[in-house]
């Protein structure tokens, strides 16, 4: 009930109205996204680069309203892989794309306009040497995701997807995406799904994690492993061992702010450990999804909150 609450706050003017005017709010933000500037990203960016891990960064923006809106997003990740190209840091970078900021919903040619606008990114990526992953949302834009990428792969062959394991299909989806060059990001989900499409429970979701993450690891693709759970980080290695995987034959992925001495533990035993990096002016829906995600999270909000009101 907490988690469908917090989901349904993400989705809230009048909280996030709340939330963004209470005082210490960016202050806690901060330990979940990089800020809201260009520079703010580029700093956190070779800050975590300095430490051994990868990064991939995410310009936060949902519910785009128009193809303006749209456009500028498009543009704002041309600009920031622009960055990254100047300052060197393309070679351990790359970006995160969400769809629906780019177009996806838009009434007319929703789908037409975030393919073009993705096109852009990609090409962008491409000129800086580096990559790009479309992000996934709730189970609704699946096959609409699928369908681009399989649209921008034809040009863009290293294109990243993501793929939640608590969707029933996804196991389905693993085994189509796990060819040669392919890279897949496997999530266990953060969006509240019916049962009919999604596992409800932690040891369903955890059950189906690893039979996707099997999939993947017995592939020719590129898995990379997006998990804080310690038992899915240990599951993933001993499938790689097993696989007879190389170290830079898959990674593993962790957001801004979680688990950071994991992040440099796994970087430290030579391991590929990318860390999930936000930033921008929209950052409210990500983060209320990460306090829906994990009680720790919302015990430190809350525990700040307190403190510091």
């Amino acid at each position: 009930m907490l988690r469908s609450a917090l989901l349904a706050a993400s989705r809230s003017p009048q909280v996030r109205t709340v939330v963004e005017k209470f005082p210490p709010t960016h202050a806690i933000v901060e330990r979940f996204v990089a800020g809201e500037l260009l520079d703010d990203a580029v700093t956190a960016c070779d800050d975590l680069v300095a430490t051994g891990r990868k990064v991939t960064l995410d310009h936060l923006g949902e519910d785009t309203k128009d193809a303006a809106q749209a456009a500028g997003t498009a543009e704002a990740y041309e600009h920031l892989l622009a960055a990254l190209k100047d300052t060197g840091l393309a070679a351990n970078a790359e970006v995160s794309v969400k769809l629906s900021a780019v177009g996806q919903f838009l009434p007319v040619d929703g789908e037409k306009i975030a393919l073009e606008n993705a096109r852009r990114i990609c090409a962008a990526a491409a000129d800086a040497g580096t990559t790009v992953t479309l992000d996934m949302e709730d189970h609704t834009t699946t096959d609409s995701t699928l369908s681009i990428a399989r649209e921008l792969r034809a040009d863009f062959p290293w294109l990243g997807v993501v793929l939640q394991a608590y969707l029933r299909r996804t196991e389905a989806d693993c085994k189509e995406f796990a060819s040669a060059g392919s890279r897949v990001r496997l999530c266990k989900g953060a969006y509240k799904e019916p049962e009919s499409v999604a596992f409800q429970g932690k040891r369903d979701v955890d059950l189906a994690y690893v039979r996707a993450l099997k999939v993947l690891m017995s592939g020719d693709g590129y898995p990379m492993i997006a998990s804080h759970d310690p038992n899915m980080i240990k599951i993933a290695g001993q499938l790689a061992e097993w696989n007879g995987r190389k170290a830079d034959s898959f990674e593993y992925q962790m957001l801004f702010g979680i688990r950071p001495e994991e992040q440099l533990r796994l970087a430290e035993a030579g391991n590929a450990m990318r860390v999930y990096l936000p930033y921008g002016q929209e950052w409210y829906g990500y983060f209320m999804r990460r306090l829906a995600e994990r009680p720790a999270n919302l015990t430190f909000f809350l525990r700040a909150m307190a403190t510091r009101g």
